[in-house]
């Protein structure tokens, strides 16, 4: 269903909801730089299936309202992207969290999961806002605000691609030797995939891949949110 968020300094980010139909865990879901496309919705849908309340907010509403490109392109894809400021997405994605844990379906702890674009957006509001747990697929950008990460605020867990040329290996390394000395960060590495492999309908989808970082993401959202408040 479609709802809309509270956000700060006025006005309402529009949002896809998925309920289950028991009260559980909540977890944001943070839009690649495509917009609430159908893969987004899907992956809302399968977190609901799992006993999760899902959103997952409009994160262009502020620069293009409703924009959502179900073909990939790119080019108008970036375009789009360059318009949003990251701190005050990182803001809107807070207010969203926020939004769950009001919420009458949610009766334990709030996370965030979000790919490519959106999983640096998950790191950035693990590290300035206070989730209960946060999850970055193929995060781009991470790297360069690795200056952050005294600021970790939650569990965190990445998956990265070996064949990723937005995250190459080195990019890893760089991010494992900050990151990985915090005992609440978890890396996984998925060899011989690119950039986009959870994403059903990619070039580089690759099912078993897909399903080992989503069944990894499912247990580490059980295990950090479920019993929290």
């Amino acid at each position: 269903m479609n709802v809309r968020i509270p956000v700060s300094k006025g006005g309402e980010m529009p949002a896809y909801m998925a309920v289950p139909r028991r009260p559980g865990a909540g977890v944001v879901v943070i839009q690649e730089i495509f917009g609430i496309t159908q893969n987004m919705i899907a992956v809302c849908d399968w977190l609901a299936s799992r006993q999760i309340v899902a959103v997952c907010p409009e994160i262009f509403w502020r620069t293009d309202p409703g924009l959502i490109i179900e073909d990939y392109n790119v080019e108008q894809a970036r375009a789009a992207r360059a318009k949003v400021n990251d701190d005050t997405a990182s803001g809107d994605i807070a207010a969203a969290v926020d939004f769950l844990r009001k919420d009458s379906m949610v009766n334990a702890g709030v996370g965030v999961v979000g790919y490519c674009w959106g999983g640096l957006l998950s790191y950035l509001t693990a590290v300035r806002h206070k989730p209960d747990a946060a999850v970055s697929y193929y995060g781009v950008m991470i790297e360069k605000q690795l200056d952050l990460a005294k600021n970790l605020a939650c569990p965190l867990m990445l998956h990265y691609a070996e064949l990723d040329t937005y995250a190459p290996p080195p990019v890893v390394a760089q991010v494992r030797e900050t990151l990985g000395r915090d005992s609440r960060v978890t890396i996984h590495e998925y060899a011989n995939v690119g950039h986009g492999f959870a994403r059903q309908g990619s070039a580089h989808y690759n099912h078993r891949a897909a399903d080992l970082a989503n069944m990894r993401t499912l247990s580490f959202f059980v295990d950090r949110l479920v019993g929290r408040r």
